[in-house]
């Protein structure tokens, strides 16, 4: 095609490869380095003067270096009088953040895991010490009784009685002995001041001199909001529905799970598509349990409610996974958009066979499998994943084998980059796929 350059970045050259040959054009040449300290330098190959360049580089493997990768490549095509320069992210990243920000000191979720040999399953990896007491100051003589009866720092900032001792900031952002849930938040809805990324990502991209970008399946589809620039956001379902049809026996009797609340409007739509029956796993998260109180007793399974059900001692934390429908004696079908530790789709699948489901699949758009995630899903319920190459996946399949299995998107990319270069309609490939 006249006019059409393809680059690629380090995160996934097999992708980009694939892309170009979809095209049936020649891949552009990039030359990518690092200094001794670090730095990357870029350096475009051939001549991108008013031509329209898309630029492919996956949010995987070392996720801040990528990115700093594709900002410096937009930039030196945009400096090279480039006509229209388009940043095709496959898995976007930081696109998680505002939904829940990594508080791995609270919310549980290990920054580093180790490999293991069993594992449980239950709902929450180990709970935490109890959160209300990271919120205030350490020595009481920094607090005071307020008129309520509620312990308060004396006074932001500095100490009424040691002028000299500082209060730091996190000890004044509520007062000691305020429940604060997983997520940071009070019970008045306060929350605790976490970096929010969306916007410093999208005015990076804009500001590197991004005139368009290209996604697939977004965590959070609001965070097109972000953008001042065309977005479009590719979805997975036509291949998805596809695979289901042609290599799923009686796709219609089986059960469309979403793994977390979030994730119900993605499966609700793929289940009205094939029409099939839906069901929902929801969690109650960090449920309190007071002294002389028993832990939460099992709710039994009455019109299609059932529950897994864990038991604290009193005054910790705990969580309870409800799972809402019928899936005994059924084919599941887990659907997320991305596998990161695979705590959620593995404890999924353990209360869907606790609950009588016959056979587990696992379908997922961004199969990330970091830390021990491999050897957690090889050992789980879970009889078969499918996942897609947004990001690599040879060191998955030697993991997995036979228990996981790749849709190749390159030609849906491919497809949109197609029509976005000749002016066309991007829509179709959001209902039919490619």
């Amino acid at each position: 095609m006249r006019d059409l350059i393809v680059l690629g970045g380090s995160s996934h050259p097999a992708l980009t490869k694939m892309i170009c040959k979809n095209l049936t054009i020649e891949q552009g040449q990039v030359l990518s380095k690092k200094f001794s300290n670090g730095e990357t330098s870029i350096e475009v190959k051939g001549s991108v003067r008013e031509k329209d360049v898309f630029i492919i580089q996956s949010g995987c493997g070392n996720v801040n270096d990528n990115f700093i990768e594709l900002l410096i490549m937009i930039a030196a095509c945009k400096t090279a009088s480039a006509r229209r320069v388009t940043a095709v992210l496959p898995l976007f990243p930081y696109s998680r953040q505002p939904d829940i920000p990594h508080m791995a000191s609270v919310t549980g979720a290990p920054s580093i895991s180790t490999k293991k040999d069993q594992y449980t399953y239950e709902s929450r990896p180990g709970t935490p010490k109890p959160l209300s007491s990271f919120n205030g100051p350490r020595d009481p003589s920094l607090t005071r009784p307020d008129s309520s009866g509620l312990i308060t720092p004396l006074l932001r900032g500095r100490d009424l009685k040691d002028p000299f001792r500082e209060i730091t900031p996190r000890d004044s952002l509520v007062p000691v002995g305020t429940p604060v849930d997983a997520r940071g938040k009070t019970e008045s809805g306060y929350k605790q001041w976490i970096a929010q990324n969306g916007t410093l990502i999208a005015n990076l991209l804009t500001t590197a001199g991004a005139d368009r970008m290209i996604t697939m399946d977004l965590h959070d589809p609001q965070f097109q909001g972000f953008f001042n620039i065309p977005v479009d956001n590719l979805y997975l379902k036509p291949l998805l529905k596809h695979y289901l049809i042609d290599y799923v026996p009686n796709y219609q009797e089986c059960v469309i799970v979403s793994p977390d609340s979030g994730g119900a409007k993605r499966a609700t739509s793929l289940a009205d598509a094939l029409g099939c029956s839906f069901a929902l796993i929801h969690k109650e998260r960090r449920i309190k349990t007071t002294e002389g109180v028993k832990a939460i007793g099992p709710l039994g399974v009455t019109s299609g409610l059932s529950a897994v059900n864990h038991h604290p001692s009193p005054g910790t934390h705990t969580t309870v996974s409800m799972l809402v429908g019928d899936v005994k004696d059924r084919t599941c079908v887990l659907i997320d958009d991305l596998v990161d530790t695979s705590y959620t789709i593995t404890r999924a699948a353990k209360l869907l066979k606790d609950q009588g489901a016959k056979y587990v699949y696992a379908l997922v758009t961004h199969g990330v499998f970091s830390g021990d995630a491999i050897n957690r899903v090889s050992k789980s319920a879970i009889d078969k994943v499918i996942t897609t190459n947004s990001v690599p996946q040879n060191d998955n399949l030697a993991g997995l084998g036979d228990k996981l299995e790749v849709l190749d998107v390159s030609r849906v990319f491919a497809e949109s980059i197609r029509r976005i270069h000749n002016g066309e309609s991007v829509s179709m490939l959001f209902d039919h796929g490619w």
